[in-house]
């Protein structure tokens, strides 16, 4: 079991690395993804909340909006609630498959305190658990 005071550590190691800190214009999609690509995500909105505090502290309704898309942690917000738009995705030539690229693009960019995706996110229509048995 992890103590209090490492957990409080390693939260403070996480917001110093540079991944924690949204960039000028990057949308709230973009950073989470990075950011839960490089740092993990541990079961709550850490990073979306993170996003919020940096860039768009008004928006308030932020956590009610990503749950409306099944999203309630951070990795959600990718599995739940936006997909990357299909002019961004790569044919895999062995199953004819369109899938994520290896590496994400750079942010299309948002207006400074925006907390909406930009334009290389797209809502996902159905959740990954409405095709489970």
């Amino acid at each position: 079991m992890t103590s209090i005071a490492d957990q409080a550590e390693r939260y403070l190691q996480d917001l110093a690395h540079p991944c924690a800190q949204p960039s000028a214009r990057q949308c709230l999609v973009c950073f989470v993804a990075r950011a839960v690509e490089e740092l993990g995500c541990d079961e709550t909105l850490r990073w979306a909340q993170r996003f919020r505090e940096v860039r768009s502290p008004t928006a308030t309704g932020l956590e009610h909006r990503l749950a409306e898309v099944g999203a309630f942690c951070d990795c959600e917000v990718l599995l739940n609630g936006y997909r990357l738009a299909r002019h961004l995705l790569v044919r895999d030539l062995a199953t004819d498959e369109l899938e994520a690229p290896d590496e994400l693009p750079d942010c299309a960019g948002v207006r400074s305190t925006s907390a909406r995706p930009c334009g290389h996110w797209r809502r996902r229509t159905t959740s990954v658990w409405d095709d489970a048995p």
